[in-house]
């Protein structure tokens, strides 16, 4: 038996795992690290599911072309010599922008993707760049971006010192904190309450988090930028703004709060003005308070000016860049400062004319470039460790719409509802068989920690760098057989001289593992990648401090709390208020802990029980349509129709549904049986794809109108 030490890759939280492994490589007990300096033994149903994924015999170990329509193992050089027969034509007859890129979530979650990904990227060199963000998290980069002058600037709550939490759109007791790193939530909101603190939840349904905290109001879906525009409003008429130094735009945003008065917003967010301006009051009156918000309020139709609001809200109290408040995290790899503050809209996607944000375009408007004739057609398509044929709105017509392409490959483990559609799929290895280090989500750390994950387990298959590396050289060019060594130099090189370090000092090391030494060299601690090999259970590098306004890169060298590219939206919110509540019914999105999107539904210890992928539904509305609990309903939209089992819940608000998302594993062609035997129902059937967010190009997952019916 052997012990090895891991930082879980499965979720946001970065819990410290224990793998037991006896003498044949098997996985025999996986439990959380009590020494782990983070999340000190707390883990997941996920994380506790590891084993589990390693040993999927589902799990491709060998890379697959298809030939007649049916897939068949090849070698690695096959498939290469496969991918440069196909796609290089395509580039070469239509330009680069003829080949898509598609980036699942999972890339966040693996230290070479996150790396090595940019380097295929940029030898693409395609415009046409989609990933998960634009129908999970946009709205957030984009309004960062404008406020700190860098989207990837995003303050975090400070969990451990806080005492009054707001909470809108999100659930962390089941996420374990997104776009806030945060293992074992569940106790650091309990330690919030143990301080004599107080958790306030705005959320259309009573979540797992809504059930711990001391007052839940059920806002009706896709109204939060109302509220919080409320909010704003009472701060500036009881005269509670204190928004300290290093400080734009706060009379432009008093100017803008004007019409948002709590009587005003009643109607349409369902929260009484009363309430409204107490729950305003609450948070500027407290101590130490932070504003929190999640998924609920980034899939919306407002979702930029709601993720702005929770900002100016946390600034205007004082508690931006402020213990207990919401702070900015100071990871331990070297970033790059930007050498100009944030824009967008730098390019236009061809058919619908949106927007770029963050180098990428909205992937609700793939299928249109995929299916529209003319010069910049998608001819191509790669995708890196995700499924957007279940994940991405009216997901049906984009899967109809990859049967048309002329060449697809993709980077991942399953033959699912989207590599399906693929010429080749070239695997990579397991979790346990690749080093790691959590090279975004420490950036967003609700305490600045550093741990590395060497590699458990041996394998033949090569490391996703190297494949990411040999793509490269055939979209620039080089053929399949590229130099995969003096390529790797060559990119440590340049990572190298951006950090000022000598490339020298990583002598001996590769792929991930180089480039990760010279980023720790070059970053604030000046640590080495040795230190943290040294140290198997993490290094603690102390709770969030101070940053601004050295953390700030906008023009003005302040936060700009007004920024022109989001308040020139404000006029379509006012809109808004003149609006009355038509009583239609809205589709929002839920999330269990067991589940992390569609990818993890595979593993039999994730998918144990009764079933979660049910249509939730008020008793008053059930009544209202004659649905009965555990009969069937059919779930309509404009994109498409569903039909899914009933669950009769006073646990969502009248006039609101909910569904999971991820699910829908009943198509043909997949390899995957577990998932197939436990299918669910793809509630992307029915979102709808030209509904965005328009600064952002975020897809609307919330407060989708359907209707439901028995069926």
């Amino acid at each position: 038996m052997t012990t090895a030490h891991v930082t879980c890759p499965l979720c946001e939280a970065t819990c410290g795992l224990e793998v037991t492994i006896d003498e044949k490589s098997l996985v025999t007990r996986v439990r959380g690290d009590s020494e782990d300096v983070f999340s000190k033994g707390y883990i997941c149903p996920k994380g506790a599911s590891l084993g589990a994924l390693h040993h999927d015999p589902d799990r491709l170990t060998a890379p697959l072309v298809k030939r007649d329509g049916e897939f068949v193992e090849v070698t690695w050089d096959e498939a290469f010599a496969e991918i440069d027969r196909r796609l290089r034509p395509i580039i070469d007859e239509h330009g680069r922008n003829a080949v898509a890129v598609y980036a699942g979530n999972p890339t966040v979650h693996n230290s070479a993707l996150v790396l090595y990904g940019r380097v295929f990227f940029k030898a693409l060199g395609t415009r046409n760049f989609y990933t998960a963000t634009t129908v999970d998290q946009m709205p957030k980069h984009f309004s960062s971006g404008y406020l700190f002058g860098d989207p990837q600037t995003i303050p975090v709550a400070d969990l451990d010192r806080t005492e009054h939490l707001l909470i809108l759109g999100a659930n962390p007791l089941v996420s374990n904190g997104s776009l806030m790193t945060a293992p074992d939530t569940r106790g650091k909101l309990r330690g919030i309450q143990k301080r004599g603190g107080k958790i306030v939840v705005l959320d259309p349904r009573r979540t797992r988090t809504a059930q711990l905290a001391d007052e839940h109001h059920a806002i009706r879906p896709g109204t939060d930028a109302l509220f919080l525009f409320a909010l704003v409003n009472v701060l500036f008429a009881e005269n509670r703004v204190r928004p300290g130094e290093h400080v734009d735009g706060v009379d432009e945003v008093r100017a803008l709060a004007e019409p948002f008065t709590p009587e005003a917003v009643a109607p349409a967010t369902g929260i009484d003005a009363a309430e409204i301006r107490r729950i305003a009051l609450e948070l500027a009156d407290a101590e130490r308070a932070a504003v929190y918000g999640r998924m609920g309020t980034t899939t919306q139709a407002y979702g930029t000016i709601a993720s702005w609001l929770v900002d100016v809200l946390n600034t205007l109290t004082g508690n931006l860049d402020r213990e207990g408040g919401v702070m900015f995290p100071l990871p331990a790899l070297w970033r790059p400062r930007r050498s100009s503050p944030f824009t967008s809209g730098r390019w236009t996607s061809r058919v619908r004319g949106y927007p770029e944000v963050l180098g990428e375009l909205p992937v609700a408007t793939l299928a249109d470039e995929i299916e529209t004739p003319g010069e910049g057609q998608v001819r191509a398509l790669v995708t890196i460790s995700g499924n957007p044929a279940l994940s991405t709105p009216n997901s049906a017509r984009l899967s109809e719409a990859l049967r048309q392409l002329d060449f697809m490959v993709s980077l991942d483990v399953y033959l699912n509802e989207t590599t399906r559609h693929a010429d080749v799929i070239l695997p990579g290895p397991s979790p346990l068989e690749r080093p790691h280090y959590d090279v975004a989500l420490y950036a967003l750390a609700v305490r600045n920690v550093a741990n590395w994950t060497p590699q458990t387990l041996e394998t033949d298959m090569p490391q996703e760098w190297v494949t990411l590396l040999r793509l490269a050289g055939i979209a620039a060019g080089q053929g399949p057989d590229v130099d995969v060594a003096a390529f790797d130099t060559m990119v440590a090189g340049e990572t190298a001289r951006r950090t000022g370090v000598d490339l020298s000092l990583a002598e001996g090391r590769t792929g991930p593992a180089r480039m990760i030494d010279l980023m720790l060299r070059g970053g604030p601690y000046g640590l080495s990648l040795a230190d943290l090999e040294a140290a198997p259970h993490g290094i603690d590098l102390g709770a969030l401090k101070p940053r601004l306004p050295e953390a700030l890169a906008t023009a003005s060298g302040k936060v700009e709390l007004a920024p022109e590219a989001i308040t020139k939206d404000v006029p379509r919110l006012r809109a808004e208020l003149d609006k009355a509540p038509d009583g239609g019914l809205l589709l929002i999105g839920r999330r269990h802990l067991s589940s992390n999107n569609s990818w993890m539904h595979n593993l039999t210890p994730l998918v144990r029980g009764r079933n979660r992928c049910t249509v939730q539904v008020h008793p008053d509305d059930a009544s209202r349509l004659g649905l009965t609990d555990g009969g069937l309903a059919s779930v309509t939209s404009r994109a498409g129709k569903l039909e899914a089992p009933v669950e009769v819940t006073a646990d969502v608000r009248p006039g609101v549904v909910s569904m999971p998302h991820g699910w829908g594993h009943d198509l043909d062609g997949t390899r995957t049986k577990v998932a197939a035997a436990h299918a669910g129902v793809n509630s992307n059937l029915v979102a709808d794809e030209t509904l965005l967010d328009v600064p952002s190009g975020n897809a609307v997952l919330n407060g989708i109108p359907v209707e439901v019916a028995p069926v």
